[in-house]
């Protein structure tokens, strides 16, 4: 039986008023509003508090239509995975973006993947919407990750930004 490594407890990353590596999971950097959002708020709101690790800034766009125009996407698309891989592993702790009407498949794996490795995961989720098992704030496999981690779900940014303000005053 594959038994993850035990996380360490939340306050023991941000001792000291420490700024964690945070890898940051989210769908949004798909769409012009999201990365909006997430360039102005999202990532400035976290930066407070962790070191961000932006996946979306590992690969970009000109990589993604170079590798189209070559005929290579699939290749490329395995090489932004394990960039990504290779992110999460460098990262103390992740944080999942958590909306929509069902939780985004690569967020959703890239928290697995963190689960896996023994860090402590996060996630917000601040949608309205019903997702997963009844009492479940998302799939119930994707929140048992989370809790098992170390972790919580917060129900908005600032909830989230709030909790990790007071991880780093602990």
């Amino acid at each position: 039986m594959f038994a993850a490594p035990t996380p360490p407890p939340l306050a023991e990353l941000f001792a000291d008023a420490g700024r964690p590596r945070c890898y940051v999971a989210s769908p949004l950097g798909f769409s012009e509003p999201g990365r909006a959002y997430y360039a102005q708020r999202y990532l400035p709101a976290l930066a407070e508090h962790v070191e961000p690790v932006d996946p979306w800034a590992l690969s970009l766009p000109d990589e993604f239509a170079a590798a189209r125009e070559d005929g290579r996407e699939h290749a490329f698309a395995i090489e932004v995975g394990e960039r990504n891989a290779a992110a999460i592993r460098g990262a103390r702790l992740l944080i999942a973006q958590l909306d929509g009407q069902e939780v985004d498949a690569g967020t959703a794996a890239e928290v697995g993947y963190a689960a896996a490795l023994g860090l402590p995961c996060l996630g917000v989720r601040s949608d309205v919407r019903t997702s997963g098992e009844p009492g479940m704030r998302v799939n119930l496999q994707l929140e048992a990750f989370i809790v098992l981690s170390g972790g919580f779900i917060a129900r908005s940014l600032d909830e989230l930004v709030s909790r990790l303000a007071q991880l780093r005053a602990a």
